[in-house]
């Protein structure tokens, strides 16, 4: 399966990069204030049809949601993010990406995340390991001078006293879901989200994380962060190898 969600996530991506290669990107704002383009929508749409076509699981997507007392129900469903970063794709910094999560019992089991500019394509099933284009991922680095990621649209000042008070001064500006997956693959060392988040932000990236030898902690559970709440937002969390412990 985690092949033909990869062959769907491919398809919103090339529609996503039409729409992106557009001279003038056209946005309107929903109820939170937050951006949509037409090329979530488009995405939206390839994914709900192409998931419909290879299982019988309910889908909740950003852009097509479904009420608790529904979803309440559901031990197993799609969670999709169609554009994961739209204001990276407003901006035209490459930095966005298409999230397709497969949740069972409050937890992802399957994870796939493209990155339409460059073509790269993170992925990992439970039990089975987290991969990048077809090669294994680990984060196994051993670097002492720790390396931190911070969003480039939604930085905040507890971020800032997050990475001083664990000194750490190594800090790279990645946008969207890209930021968990450079934590997967050891590119960085700890990931501070300290300001909102919605579950389909995090859960693709989750499981590859989780596969890769890492973990996404919910700072006010201490525990791995859930999904299918009745409220759809995380709460903060630290992203992190398993064998760091932080400063909050």
């Amino acid at each position: 399966m985690i092949h033909e969600v990869i062959n769907i996530a491919k398809a919103a991506s090339v529609e996503i990069l039409k729409i992106y290669s557009l001279p003038k990107c056209n946005f309107d704002l929903k109820e939170d204030l937050s951006p949509i383009t037409e090329a979530d929508i488009k995405s939206n749409e390839i994914i709900i049809s192409g998931l419909k076509k290879i299982s019988n699981y309910p889908i909740l997507t950003e852009e097509s949601l479904v009420g608790y007392n529904e979803r309440k129900t559901w031990n197993k469903y799609w969670l999709v993010d169609p554009l994961d970063g739209t204001k990276g794709f407003i901006d035209r910094d490459g930095g966005f990406t298409v999230n397709i999560a497969l949740i069972e019992n409050n937890q992802p089991i399957l994870g796939v995340v493209y990155i339409p500019v460059s073509n790269d394509v993170f992925y990992a099933e439970k039990g089975k390991g987290a991969l990048k284009n077809g090669s294994i991922i680990f984060n196994n680095s051993k670097r002492v001078n720790l390396i931190g990621a911070d969003s480039v649209h939604h930085s905040t000042k507890g971020v800032h006293q997050f990475f001083k008070k664990n000194n750490i001064t190594n800090i790279q500006k990645i946008g969207s879901s890209i930021k968990i997956c450079k934590l997967a693959e050891g590119v960085i060392d700890v990931y501070p989200r300290l300001n909102g988040t919605s579950e389909w932000d995090t859960a693709a990236s989750h499981i590859i994380a989780n596969e890769a030898g890492c973990k996404l902690i919910d700072i006010e559970t201490k525990t791995e962060i859930s999904y299918n709440k009745k409220n759809l937002r995380n709460n903060y969390f630290i992203a992190s190898k398993n064998n760091l412990n932080f400063h909050i």
